[in-house]
């Protein structure tokens, strides 16, 4: 955990001789006549850095610099910045009338549990599977993917220093390259305080150069404040004045949250981690803002990442493994730069009017079931093309009137916009239906792969979670139960010859083994469940990147990463990782591999005429 020494004391802190810090008057309402003097020297895009703000309201007036003015309010937590310079979007042309969709539209499927139910009887909480795949990225040269404005938020504490902020660099450096000339990002820094690094830029080739500027100005030092950092980008994204279709915000920390406790955010009995989350970030009654977090190094605290993440519909990474940290954001911006379907919205009806939905099996995507079950739906928002969402749905199915062959048990449809065409769309989806004989076969009760499939999935979901609570209590012979009850009880027909089932069974032994003892959990253990949660809850790929396994089996290949693409935790993330993905992950390693030759690289000699030699070193960075 990043220290400091040598600052004044925080608000509600004692001073360095056990004193108290002097402490405001909450209700002191004030004008100061000049601009207080800012604590350091301007940024390098010439904005003033943050500064910290006492907790009266205090206004000053936007004179330090254009696009910047600074407010607080009584008891907020952090100082509140308007950031209205935001480079204006670049105007992309009306789509054609005729410009093609991304890949062609989305695809809806059903498959229900069993293909027949007895005409004469029954059946309670019948299981049916919602299948939905997003449209491929587009093809057509008339289609345009959605551009993104990006919000990196980093750790610059003191334990960043070394080697680690130089693998952070050449990450982000990585980032810039693959954003377009459409896409903006803005880099956020935080120790003790948070500073806006760059303003939201487009990445043309000069927002690139100064982007990259603005990375390597990056100075490691002092504590760890995620609110402040967090503050900061909903700051930069609440202040735009033009809005990109795509926005999300990337956090990357390797520590603990040592401002917490005197920010309020702790409770005399348990952590409030949501809390760390601005209010214009998590939604409220708009879509929220993705927070897709990553935890560097064994020292995060892995529950309040986590939280933040989930909080906002982003994803939770664990990347012990720092060296491929690159890796870890590539994959992430390989979804967020192919989002092909926005507000996509799955509705559900029932035909019959005696079928009921009982309930609906939908991770943290929001579900509804309404009309006293004659209706559901389920809000999945954005989809990266080539995704997949699978919802288990249990209705009531009643017996079947005479002279009925088949009952019809849902119809689906999905709206969604296309973001090459920008228009709304509507898809329907085939009828789940039974047959209804008046006694069913032997073959009539072979059951659906899909749904035992998808069945096996939520349940090993939910035993995941009741393993980590396990755990927290201390119990880790019971977290080790759980888990194993639910590996050997996979389907056994599908172990073998299912790629999705067999990862899953992997990473069930792998989790198995990281709860096993307080030591592995508090080490690797928890992120690991944690991350695995937040991957299966939202089925989008996160990223798990380890020194080694319980299995012996590495995660990542290449020279310069030295782990097998067949370890439990990447074989897991594989059936969610998406082929945009996964190309982005490829780029990322053929970079690395590149810089790893470079930095290997003998020294160049160059002989002069005394025949004296200057060595001229690579100079690649760490």
């Amino acid at each position: 955990m990043a220290g400091s020494f040598g600052l004044l004391p925080a608000h509600g802190q004692t001073s360095l001789f056990g004193l108290p810090a002097a402490t405001p008057n909450p209700f002191l309402f004030s004008f100061p006549a000049t601009p207080p003097e800012p604590a350091q020297t301007t940024s390098l895009f010439g904005q003033p850095p943050a500064t910290p703000t006492p907790s009266a309201f205090t206004f000053t007036p936007p004179m330090q610099a254009p696009g910047f003015a600074q407010t607080t309010f009584p008891f907020q937590h952090c100082e509140t910045f308007v950031f209205d310079d935001d480079e204006p979007v670049e105007k992309l042309a009306e789509p054609p009338l005729e410009a093609a969709s991304n890949g062609g539209p989305l695809v809806l499927e059903t498959h229900c549990e069993l293909p027949a139910v007895a005409g004469g009887s029954a059946r309670e909480s019948f299981a049916v599977l919602v299948h939905a795949k997003a449209p491929s990225a587009a093809t057509d040269h008339t289609a345009t993917r959605a551009p993104l404005d990006l919000v990196t938020v980093l750790d610059v504490s003191g334990s960043m220093a070394g080697r680690k902020i130089a693998l952070l660099k050449e990450a982000m450096g990585f980032v810039v390259d693959k954003l377009g000339p459409a896409d903006r990002l803005s880099v956020v820094s935080f120790s003790c305080n948070a500073r806006r690094v760059s303003p939201l830029t487009r990445m043309s080739d000069a927002g690139k150069a100064s982007a990259k500027i603005a990375v390597q100005s990056l100075v490691s030092g002092g504590g760890t404040n995620i609110l402040k950092g967090l503050q900061m980008a909903a700051d930069v994204l609440d202040g735009r004045r033009q809005r990109n279709a795509v926005a999300s915000v990337v956090l990357l920390s390797d520590g603990q949250d040592n401002d917490m406790e005197q920010s309020g955010l702790y409770g005399r009995e348990q952590k409030s981690y949501q809390d760390l989350v601005p209010r214009s970030l998590a939604g409220g009654d708009r879509s929220a803002t993705p927070i897709h977090t990553f935890g560097f190094g064994t020292d995060h605290d892995a529950a309040a990442m986590h939280a933040v993440a989930e909080a906002t519909g982003g994803t939770f990474s664990f990347i012990e493994n720092q060296a491929v940290v690159q890796d870890a954001f590539a994959q992430c911006i390989g979804g967020l730069l192919s989002v092909v379907a926005q507000e996509a919205w799955i509705a559900v009806t029932c035909p019959h009017p005696d079928v009921r939905v009982r309930a609906i099996k939908s991770g943290r995507y929001k579900s509804r079931v309404a009309a006293y079950g004659r209706a559901a739906s389920v809000d999945v928002g954005e989809l990266y093309a080539d995704e997949e969402r699978r919802f288990l749905l249990f209705v009531d199915v009643p017996s079947a009137a005479d002279g009925d062959d088949i009952t019809r048990l849902v119809k689906v449809s999905c709206t969604y916009k296309d973001t090459a065409t920008r228009k709304s769309m509507e898809v329907a989806g085939e009828d789940a239906f039974v047959r209804r004989p008046a006694e069913v076969t032997s073959q009539d009760q072979k059951p659906s792969t899909e749904v035992e499939l998808e069945r096996f999935r939520v349940e090993a979901t939910e035993d995941i979670a009741a393993a980590r609570a396990a755990a927290e209590l201390g119990d880790h012979g019971e977290a080790t139960r759980i888990l194993d009850r639910r590996r050997n009880a996979a389907p056994a027909g599908l172990v073998g010859g299912d790629a999705r089932c067999a990862a899953l069974v992997l990473e069930l032994g792998e989790l198995s083994a990281r709860v096993a003892s307080r030591r592995e959990y508090e080490q690797t253990g928890r992120a690991c469940v944690l991350s695995g949660m937040s991957s299966h809850a939202q089925q989008r790929a996160s990223s798990v990147s380890l020194f080694g396994s319980m299995a012996a089996t590495p995660v990542f290949g290449g020279s310069a990463a030295p782990f097998a693409a067949s370890s439990p935790f990447a074989m897991a993330a594989g059936a969610y990782a998406t082929p945009a993905m996964k190309a982005m992950v490829d780029s990322s390693r053929e970079t690395r591999e590149q810089q790893q030759q470079q930095r290997q690289a003998p020294a160049a000699t160059t002989t002069m005429p005394n025949s004296a030699s200057i060595f001229a070193p690579n100079n690649g960075s760490i």
